[in-house]
């Protein structure tokens, strides 16, 4: 019997996972029926689309009540789908706030379901961890100290590793340079303000200031701005502006000021010492203290088990402060930047190597054949 499968997914990045766990599961079982919930990644390797992302990703508080709409109708579609038995196997990636009511749907249904990239239950709302549990059948984690949490709370789940690892390859530091125009020997200082238009405004003034001093003392001989297509920077004069290419900009540089994200995960894997500054909006600051359980904001020190990174959030980014934390980081014989490679190397290690994705098709194909 050819096996039926469904790869939803909500955003853009949760399409290029899933493309990666497609192409896997292809060499296992060449003759599956894969349809999909996502964009032209998961179209690219051959799965049929049965619903496009458009009007999917929200993220917020007011953005995901204006697209409910889309989402009602959208689970309504896939139920109906799941109670005929049109599938064998649900695979949801990410998007865990509309997932959570898919797999529920599904395994009413009798579906098996198989969740990849967990809900960050860990860092608030672990109480819903038991309603995880009643909704999938596995669990496939990308972060080391995931795989315990979420076996202590009653989820059959198995670390695979993260896939940034299984990504393609970033330009060299010589590569990165020669294609920007800069030196070999110039210190160059990475400004990641971000990709959203709330994070770039609040974090934009701090970071340019901060560089500015930098340039002016000169500690720094060159800031690269990992700009968005769209994004504006006043003040960016003495500043390189490089729009929609940040693993060009990180490997070229020297030390990072970056929002929390991925892109801290991204640096301590091209081993690029960094200062993480975040702000949110003042309400979501003052609930997020009441609600968030865990130490720190980057993944890395999250990783880590400790503190490798500085982190400054909320009124902790500060001009003046910034500059005594990022300029030795562009210095790399300082003590400062010897810690954090260190603290990158154990990253590095608990992280594991490449093959994310095929552990994922692995655990799907177990779940196929129960």
């Amino acid at each position: 019997m050819t096996p039926r499968i469904l790869v939803t997914t909500g955003e853009p990045s949760g399409d290029l996972h899933g493309s990666r766990v497609v192409e896997a599961l292809r060499t296992r079982l060449p003759d599956a029926q894969i349809d999909a919930v996502g964009g032209p990644q998961l179209e690219r390797v051959g799965a049929r689309i049965i619903h496009p992302l458009d009007g999917l990703g929200a993220m917020g508080f007011v953005e995901p009540v204006l697209r409910l709409p889309h989402h009602l109708r959208l689970f309504r579609r896939l139920r109906k789908l799941f109670d005929s038995r049109a599938y064998d196997l649900l695979i949801t990636i990410d998007y865990p706030g509309f997932h959570l009511r898919v797999a529920e749907a599904a395994r009413k249904a009798g579906v098996p379901v198989l969740h990849y990239i967990a809900p960050q239950l860990w860092a608030w709302h672990p109480e819903r961890a038991d309603r995880w549990s009643r909704a999938v059948d596995r669990m496939a984690v990308i972060l080391p100290f995931e795989e315990a949490f979420f076996r202590d709370h009653g989820i059959e789940s198995s670390y695979v590793g993260h896939p940034l690892i299984d990504g393609e390859r970033p330009p060299d530091r010589h590569e990165a340079r020669q294609q920007l125009g800069i030196a070999a020997d110039a210190r160059v200082l990475a400004l990641f303000p971000g990709s959203r238009r709330s994070e770039i405004g609040r974090l934009w003034e701090p970071y340019r200031d901060a560089a500015l001093r930098l340039l002016a003392d000169d500690r720094a001989d060159v800031v690269l701005v990992a700009a968005t297509s769209w994004g504006r920077y006043p003040g960016a004069d003495r500043m390189l502006l490089v729009r929609e290419q940040p693993s060009t900009v990180l490997a070229a540089s020297d030390a990072v000021l970056a929002k929390s994200g991925t892109t801290t995960l991204e640096a301590a894997i091209a081993d690029v010492p960094m200062v993480v500054a975040y702000r949110v909006h003042p309400i979501t600051y003052r609930l997020a203290r009441r609600l968030v359980t865990v130490p720190w904001v980057s993944l890395v020190n999250l990783i880590a088990e400790r503190e490798v990174v500085p982190e400054m959030v909320q009124h902790q980014v500060d001009t003046s402060e910034l500059v005594r934390r990022v300029g030795p980081l562009l210095d790399p014989s300082s003590e400062e930047s010897r810690a954090q490679h260190t603290g990158f190397a154990d990253v590095r290690y608990r992280l594991g190597g490449p093959g994310a994705s095929a552990r994922v098709a692995d655990i799907a194909l177990e779940l196929l054949q129960r």
